[in-house]
């Protein structure tokens, strides 16, 4: 009888240290913020808010409220699943950063502009490993997926290019259409983009993956 790293994926995480969690509740963890960030500024788009003699725009105000949102649920998927990936503490640095720039400076663009910095940066470094004849996808994929050397460089490449262009259209995005229209590729565009990329990626996986006797 044969598995694969891959058998993890119904919720049960097979990298050392993680602990089975229900799919659900990850999966609450891990949308949840977004959602409710994307549900409150539906409903406060339109108001301002007066804090400490200051105006402030919803957008701003649920920011400020996003930061310690997503820390718990950081913090929550940290205690439960017994790890926390290298990809979710460099989400919540950067959540913290410009999400505080945001509030601190009362300008909405740091936060807008948090996705094109990320995408960029991530494009960026795997572009550095390639150069390198190294996939530091794999090191960030911390055992998850068991790929031949060649099946993770092509998968780091096209990955190099598909961040490269989320933070062309990240950018694009805040700078020449309306908030709704950010908010909305934000909660969305984005994460549906990265499924559809990885599943996309089904056969590279397939052909290229280290199968192991249990």
């Amino acid at each position: 009888m044969k598995r694969t790293e891959t058998d993890g994926m119904d919720g049960k995480d097979e990298r050392p240290g993680a602990r089975r969690v229900n799919p659900r509740l990850k999966a609450a963890l891990e949308f949840g913020p977004v959602i409710a960030f994307f549900a409150g500024y539906i409903a406060l788009r339109e108001r301002s808010f007066e804090i400490a003699g200051a105006s402030y725009e919803g957008f701003i105000v649920l920011t400020g409220v996003f930061i310690p949102v997503f820390a718990l649920a950081s913090l929550l998927m940290w205690k439960l699943v017994g790890r926390i990936s290298r990809i979710q503490i460099f989400t919540l640095v950067m959540v913290v950063v410009f999400g505080g720039l945001t509030v601190w400076l009362n300008d909405e663009r740091f936060f807008k502009m948090k996705g094109t910095i990320v995408f960029a940066l991530i494009s960026g470094l795997l572009w550095i490993g390639l150069a390198r004849g190294q996939s530091w996808l794999e090191y960030v994929m911390e055992g998850l997926i068991r790929l031949r050397h060649e099946g993770w460089m092509v998968l780091t490449r096209r990955l190099a290019w598909f961040f490269a262009a989320l933070a062309v259209a990240n950018e694009v995005i805040w700078r020449t259409m309306s908030t709704d229209v950010w908010v909305t590729f934000d909660t969305f565009g984005q994460p549906g983009a990265i499924f559809v990329f990885f599943m996309a990626q089904a056969k590279l996986i397939e052909a290229h993956i280290i199968e192991e006797a249990d």
